[in-house]
């Protein structure tokens, strides 16, 4: 199976081809045309290090009919590199935000589903056999009963890279903890939004460090969210988001990074903690090969990811006019 990584702009991008190549029958491919001012030959690097084939353009890379491809490209760049692939027969898994527009990630979902192939959202926190099985006992309200409260944190520091921390608490941290909100709510729109933030760890004058998000759903659940950065190799939550889903008869706490061996670390005079578990971007490469195999999805999909965005949008227009703001759901999507 043909699986591509197109540009090293993200993060994370080197880390994928790696995971990506360590896979039996996955065949590599890297395509990187528009390099970087400071690293020109980055993806040629990683291709050439793992021996990965390399394409030097994006005709030739789809020219080698991939199966699948991740999108790891600038966020402006992503809406054109998904479309080609949705037009070439290729399975998407694309970082978020898609496109910073909602009308830009619709035509994207549509492009997918007309070519009959999957848009999927990198949200490691959603793969995994731990929160399916959350998600199913929620589902089954055998021991939960009805969901009526979901209360989440995630306080990673603030990411490194420029675009990044131009995209703020919100923009960084609120998108993992919304998506397993949706994931667990089964796609429900939200009606209302409230949320409070500052900006005093801020990288920039006026970008939100800390944010809470408060959402009310359509079915009449709240849920709450703690999205503020936190401070570098501290505090429970840093190594991935917590959740406690409250129903009327009892809650189920989930924990992406549970916390199992603490003390002092002399070595950094600090404290220092372990988690267990497997790699969550391995877990999520994993199964969204796995999926396209079979010709079906994993995660969040596109149109959760423009869910995502009605409720970053709403939340930036509460912080900005310090009330509750109605989220507009579009009732009909034009071609």
């Amino acid at each position: 199976m043909k699986v591509a990584v197109l540009s090293f702009a993200h993060e994370r991008a080197a880390a994928y081809a790696r995971l990506l190549h360590d896979m039996p029958d996955v065949d590599l491919l890297v395509a990187d045309p528009d390099g970087s001012p400071d690293d020109p030959a980055r993806g040629r690097a990683t291709a050439h290090r793992l021996g990965a084939t390399y394409a030097a353009d994006w005709d030739a890379l789809f020219g080698l009919r991939p199966d699948a491809v991740v999108v790891t490209s600038e966020a402006d760049l992503r809406r054109g590199l998904v479309e080609r692939a949705a037009k070439a027969g290729a399975h998407v898994l694309c970082e978020f935000p898609p496109a910073a527009d909602e009308v830009d990630v619709e035509a994207m979902v549509r492009v997918c589903e007309d070519s009959g192939v999957r848009l999927s959202i990198a949200s490691p926190v959603c793969f995994g056999p731990a929160f399916t099985a959350v998600r199913r006992e929620i589902a089954e309200g055998e021991v939960l009963g009805g969901l009526t409260t979901i209360h989440g944190a995630y306080n990673r520091p603030r990411p490194s890279g420029a675009q990044a921390a131009r995209s703020g608490a919100l923009g960084t941290n609120a998108p993992p903890l919304l998506d397993m909100v949706d994931a667990v709510l089964g796609g429900v729109d939200a009606e209302q939004v409230y949320a409070q933030s500052n900006s005093v760890l801020g990288a920039e004058p006026g970008m939100e460090s800390a944010a809470l998000v408060t959402v009310r759903y359509a079915d009449g659940t709240v849920a709450s969210v703690d999205c503020s950065w936190g401070s570098p190799e501290s505090g429970p939550f840093a190594g991935g988001p917590v959740m406690t889903f409250i129903g009327n008869r009892a809650s189920v706490e989930f924990n992406a990074s549970p916390r199992l061996l603490g003390g002092f670390d002399s070595g950094v005079s600090g404290e220092r903690w372990e988690t267990r578990g497997d790699d969550p971007y391995a877990v999520m490469l994993g199964e969204f090969v796995a999926a396209s195999r079979r010709g079906s999805g994993a995660g969040p999909d596109g149109a959760a990811a423009v869910r995502t965005l009605r409720v970053i949008r709403a939340a930036r227009e509460s912080v900005r006019t310090g009330r509750p703001v109605e989220v507009a759901v579009p009732q009909t999507v034009l071609p």
